[in-house]
Formats: structure tokens, sequence, C-alpha cells
């Protein structure tokens, strides 16, 4: 195992979580990093031994309240793996949109889902997704549609938003970059 190997290991629906984690990785490549990605699906995956890297960040959308099925199967199957590397974790959501709701503190989405597979990553961040209004089908496009009309967020389906705070994004992968 190499002090600059990185293993990604991600699930994103319409693909906000995954250009996430495409910016992380070019951070991380630019400072040096080998990086291995693999995006997680329903399908068995073939992943890497965890062990054979220095860090494993995680990474999976919200999608009606849940992140992803086989991103908590994938966690608990490789829990002892990743209790003995650096590991870190994100969640994309837009209810991080709030400024009251995007610390890890303050999101419900990441503190259940660490709840729920029963991990604690060595760092863990949340980040506001994108209303891609545009990428859901119709019945999803109302049911979110009613879901941000309940919570004061954009009813406009003529147009997508991204929530994404870019900076951040670079500025975590800078943090990610420094652990040991």
């Amino acid at each position: 195992m190499s002090e600059r190997d990185v293993l990604l290991v991600y699930t994103s629906r319409e693909g906000q979580t995954a250009k996430i984690m495409a910016c992380i990785q070019d951070v991380l490549e630019a400072d040096g990093a080998q990086v291995t990605t693999r995006r997680l699906s329903d399908a068995e995956e073939s992943v890497p031994d965890i062990a054979s890297f220095s860090k494993v960040v995680l990474a999976g959308s919200i999608h009606y309240g849940k992140h992803e099925k086989h991103l908590a199967a994938f966690i608990k199957a490789h829990k002892a793996q990743l209790e003995d590397t650096t590991t870190v974790f994100f969640s994309v959501n837009l209810t991080a949109r709030k400024p009251n709701k995007n610390t890890v503190d303050t999101n419900p989405y990441i503190k259940r889902f660490l709840a729920e597979v029963d991990w604690q990553p060595s760092v863990a961040h949340v980040f506001a997704g994108a209303l891609l209004y545009s990428k859901y089908k119709w019945s999803d496009k109302m049911i979110i549609r009613f879901i941000m009309w309940m919570t004061k967020g954009n009813t406009d389906t003529s147009r997508d938003i991204d929530y994404t705070d870019w900076a951040d994004v670079r500025h975590f992968a800078e943090r990610v970059s420094k652990l040991h």
C-alpha cells in the first residue's frame, strides 16, 4: 500500500454525486494521489481490496429520504476493513441547501445513515446536491416539486438548479488529500 493510493466508492442517480466525486478525484490526482474509482450499483461490484489503499472515500446521495441500499450493504460488508484505514464519507442531498441543515451535526440524513450502518468515518461532510427537474421522469418530477414546495424550495420545473458549493468541494478535497 502506498501512502498515495486512494479508493473512491460512490452511488449516484442523476449524476451530481458523480460530478462531486470527479472534482475530488481531480484535486487528489493533482496532489499526486493514485486514485481508483468505483461506482456502486444494485449489481455486485468488483471493488479492489480496501486494505491496499491508504484512504477510502465513500459517498452517496439521498432519494426520497434515504441513501442507496447497496451503499449501506457495501459499508456493512467491508466495515472491519474500513475501520482499519482512513475513511471519508460524504452525503449529497437537497436539504443541505439550507444553512441550518448543511453540516454533519445538523443534517438528518447523514446522521441517520451513519447510525444505520453503525460506522464512523475518520471525516464526514455534507454537500447540497442539484435539483435536476430535466432528468426526472414525470411522476418523480411532480413528487419532488411537491416536496420542494413543502420545504420552500424551487418549484419551477422548467430549469435545473445546482446548489453544490464547488469551492467547498475543492476545499474538502484538499483536506482529504492531507489526511493520513
